[in-house]
């Protein structure tokens, strides 16, 4: 075989058939993506449900994109593990099949992230969570989804904000004038970057607490000790996965600076709600966790709502006398029967086989979700806004678990 040679600069062809381009197959996933959206009427769902917002005029200004194109370029951004909505954007403009998958032409510019971001702001969290819910239909109706018992866990998602832009609560001053202040006080005048740094370094009391210092770009953003040991601005995702199918039921944000016993409840509600309403009839009846969530009112609220819960214990002795002086007598011996239940599960034969499903399903959504999907760093800001990526996000994994049922097509 002779080697090819480089023609140089050529003047590009004026016109051309659409028959004659030349393409490759493409990917035969957004295919089967593609048919299982439509045979579901999804684009229909969510022009339906966007109407019935009436986020746009009916009447004046230019028509937007279609509010399935929207949602389906977010499915997008999962399946190609690209987070930012200017790189979604790249992405679809430079792919033939992504162009078809979205319902666009050669012909036809694809939409400008600016075309996103917009979106985004218009459609409310309800919107972006119906088309969580729509996902979870599809599963539940495809006979993959059961819904029964469910594994809760959090990760932290690093935040669209610099450490460096943090102030102080009280005032408003930035670190750096408050480290000029601390050298000022030390006896050097005119300190330099070297001196600020080694006086932020050997000082004893060196403390950043979200008491006292906040993000300038993103209020809600807290700091937070990431997975490989940094500091950063973070928020905390947290997942119920359904064990039986590793389906995600439900995805919520909360601030990274609430413990895991704090948002447990919210999560698990949020889990059990989705559950019947894709027609599960009773719900979840089982919750399952790690040590990290097992609290005394936890685990009563949990079985106040009906559900059986298997939080792995702390290793610490309970002294009931002390709670029963903390709380009352009676509460006290609602904690300690609904402890006691726990105990018990907890250390049973199907106590410890749902320990070992609680170390599984929920890790495995966060490696999808966060690092293959690209969602380990936000590239929005705002509380709201991330709770709607993450939405969409998650409902994509849940997409891949159906075609992987259904097709055996995506990993």
């Amino acid at each position: 075989m002779a080697m090819g040679r480089w023609r140089g600069e050529r003047q590009g062809t004026l016109f051309i058939e659409t028959e004659k381009l030349a393409r490759s197959e493409g990917r035969t996933f957004y295919s089967v993506l593609s048919e299982i959206l439509s045979g579901n009427g999804f684009d229909r769902f969510c022009e339906e449900k966007v109407a019935a917002e009436k986020v746009f005029d009916e009447e004046l200004g230019r028509p937007s994109i279609p509010p399935g194109v929207y949602f389906r370029m977010l499915l997008v951004g999962y399946f190609e593990g690209v987070a930012s909505e200017r790189g979604i954007a790249w992405r679809c403009a430079d792919s033939l099949s992504l162009r078809e998958f979205l319902g666009y032409e050669l012909t036809e510019t694809t939409p400008d992230h600016s075309t996103l971001s917009g979106l985004r702001r218009k459609l409310g969290l309800p919107l972006h969570r119906a088309v969580f819910d729509w996902v979870l239909d599809v599963a539940a109706r495809e006979g993959i989804l059961k819904g029964r018992r469910v594994a809760v866990d959090s990760t932290m998602l690093q935040a669209n904000a610099s450490m460096k832009t943090i102030v102080r609560r009280c005032d408003g001053v930035s670190y750096r004038k408050y480290l000029e202040k601390l050298a000022k006080a030390e006896g050097i005048e005119n300190p330099t970057n070297q001196d600020l740094q080694r006086l932020d370094r050997n000082r004893p009391d060196k403390k950043v607490s979200n008491r006292i210092w906040k993000s300038k770009t993103d209020k809600d953003a807290r700091i937070a000790k990431m997975k490989n040991g940094s500091t950063r601005m973070a928020y905390k995702a947290e997942h119920a996965v359904d064990v039986d199918s590793g389906v995600t039921v439900a995805a919520e944000v909360h601030g990274a600076d609430q413990g895991d016993p704090a948002t447990m409840v919210i999560t698990a509600s949020q889990a059990d709600e989705a559950v019947m309403r894709v027609g599960i009839s009773g719900g979840m009846t089982e919750v399952v966790a790690d040590r990290g969530y097992h609290a005394d009112e936890v685990i009563e609220k949990l079985q106040t709502m009906g559900l059986r819960t298997s939080i792995a214990e702390k290793k610490q002795k309970r002294n009931w006398k002390a709670v029963a002086q903390r709380v009352g007598q009676e509460k006290m011996l609602r904690l300690r029967q609904a402890f006691r239940r726990n105990h018990r599960r907890v250390r049973s034969a199907a106590g410890r086989a749902l320990q070992k499903l609680r170390a599984e399903y929920p890790e495995r959504s966060f490696a999808h979700v966060c690092n293959t999907g690209g969602f380990r760093r936000v590239f929005v800001r705002g509380k709201r806004n991330v709770a709607k990526r993450l939405q969409i996000h998650v409902a994509a994994a849940n997409l891949g678990i159906v075609l992987r049922k259904l097709f055996g097509v995506g990993t």
